[in-house]
Protein backbone atom coordinates (compact mmCIF):
# COMPACT_ATOMS: atom_id res chain seq x y z
CA UNK A 1 0.00 0.00 0.00
CA UNK A 2 1.54 3.56 -0.83
CA UNK A 3 1.74 5.79 1.66
CA UNK A 4 0.24 9.66 1.74
CA UNK A 5 0.79 12.13 3.70
CA UNK A 6 -0.84 15.87 3.99
CA UNK A 7 0.87 18.90 3.22
CA UNK A 8 0.04 22.12 5.02
CA UNK A 9 1.48 25.83 4.30
CA UNK A 10 1.58 27.48 7.63
CA UNK A 11 -0.98 25.06 8.95
CA UNK A 12 -3.48 25.21 6.39
CA UNK A 13 -4.01 22.07 4.60
CA UNK A 14 -2.40 22.53 1.01
CA UNK A 15 -2.90 19.02 -0.57
CA UNK A 16 -1.65 15.82 -0.57
CA UNK A 17 1.35 14.18 -1.28
CA UNK A 18 1.03 10.12 -2.39
CA UNK A 19 4.11 8.13 -3.09
CA UNK A 20 3.36 6.20 -6.50
CA UNK A 21 6.02 3.81 -6.42
CA UNK A 22 8.01 2.38 -3.44
CA UNK A 23 10.52 4.59 -2.12
CA UNK A 24 10.91 6.99 -5.39
CA UNK A 25 7.89 8.11 -7.29
CA UNK A 26 5.34 10.71 -5.82
CA UNK A 27 2.43 12.36 -6.75
CA UNK A 28 1.23 16.01 -5.32
CA UNK A 29 -2.15 17.31 -5.26
CA UNK A 30 -3.06 20.77 -4.17
CA UNK A 31 -6.35 20.72 -2.35
CA UNK A 32 -9.14 22.02 -4.74
CA UNK A 33 -10.22 24.33 -1.76
CA UNK A 34 -6.48 26.11 -1.17
CA UNK A 35 -5.97 29.37 -2.30
CA UNK A 36 -2.55 30.59 -0.36
CA UNK A 37 0.91 30.52 -1.59
CA UNK A 38 2.62 27.47 -3.28
CA UNK A 39 4.80 24.96 -1.24
CA UNK A 40 7.26 25.38 -3.35
CA UNK A 41 8.23 28.20 -6.33
CA UNK A 42 8.68 25.30 -7.93
CA UNK A 43 5.26 23.96 -7.66
CA UNK A 44 2.41 26.93 -8.37
CA UNK A 45 -0.89 25.98 -7.01
CA UNK A 46 -2.92 24.54 -9.74
CA UNK A 47 -5.63 22.02 -10.18
CA UNK A 48 -3.94 19.18 -11.53
CA UNK A 49 -1.27 16.91 -10.14
CA UNK A 50 2.30 17.19 -10.08
CA UNK A 51 4.20 13.88 -11.18
CA UNK A 52 7.49 13.02 -9.86
CA UNK A 53 9.79 10.44 -10.38
CA UNK A 54 12.01 10.92 -7.54
CA UNK A 55 11.20 12.05 -4.36
CA UNK A 56 10.07 15.73 -4.61
CA UNK A 57 13.18 18.13 -4.52
CA UNK A 58 11.17 21.13 -2.42
CA UNK A 59 10.87 18.87 0.38
CA UNK A 60 13.82 16.51 0.05
CA UNK A 61 15.64 19.86 0.59
CA UNK A 62 13.49 20.11 4.29
CA UNK A 63 14.76 17.00 5.30
CA UNK A 64 17.82 16.57 8.06
CA UNK A 65 21.51 16.07 7.23
CA UNK A 66 24.62 14.98 8.74
CA UNK A 67 24.75 13.98 12.35
CA UNK A 68 20.73 15.13 12.75
CA UNK A 69 19.96 12.87 9.60
CA UNK A 70 21.96 10.12 11.28
CA UNK A 71 20.25 10.29 14.88
CA UNK A 72 16.99 9.97 12.90
CA UNK A 73 17.85 7.33 11.02
CA UNK A 74 19.08 5.66 14.25
CA UNK A 75 16.00 6.29 16.60
CA UNK A 76 13.12 5.71 14.38
CA UNK A 77 15.17 2.54 12.01
CA UNK A 78 14.65 3.94 8.87
CA UNK A 79 16.17 3.40 5.92
CA UNK A 80 18.33 6.15 4.38
CA UNK A 81 16.79 5.64 1.03
CA UNK A 82 13.13 6.05 2.09
CA UNK A 83 12.77 9.59 2.15
CA UNK A 84 8.99 9.46 2.63
CA UNK A 85 9.58 7.95 6.15
CA UNK A 86 12.46 10.75 7.22
CA UNK A 87 9.54 12.87 5.93
CA UNK A 88 6.56 11.23 7.77
CA UNK A 89 9.22 11.17 11.07
CA UNK A 90 10.16 15.17 11.20
CA UNK A 91 7.00 16.74 8.91
CA UNK A 92 5.42 18.61 11.82
CA UNK A 93 9.07 20.07 13.26
CA UNK A 94 10.53 21.25 9.95
CA UNK A 95 12.19 24.83 9.24
CA UNK A 96 9.79 27.14 7.05
CA UNK A 97 6.29 27.48 6.50
CA UNK A 98 5.53 23.68 5.30
CA UNK A 99 4.63 21.00 7.62
CA UNK A 100 3.17 16.86 6.83
CA UNK A 101 1.56 14.92 8.45
CA UNK A 102 0.98 11.48 7.29
CA UNK A 103 -2.63 11.05 6.31
CA UNK A 104 -5.12 8.94 8.74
Amino acid sequence: MMRKADVFMHDIHAGVLEETAPQSACRFTYDAKYDGPPVSLTIPVRPGPYEFDAFPPFLEGLLPEGYNLEALLRAMKIDRNDLFSQLLAVGMDMVGAVTVRETE
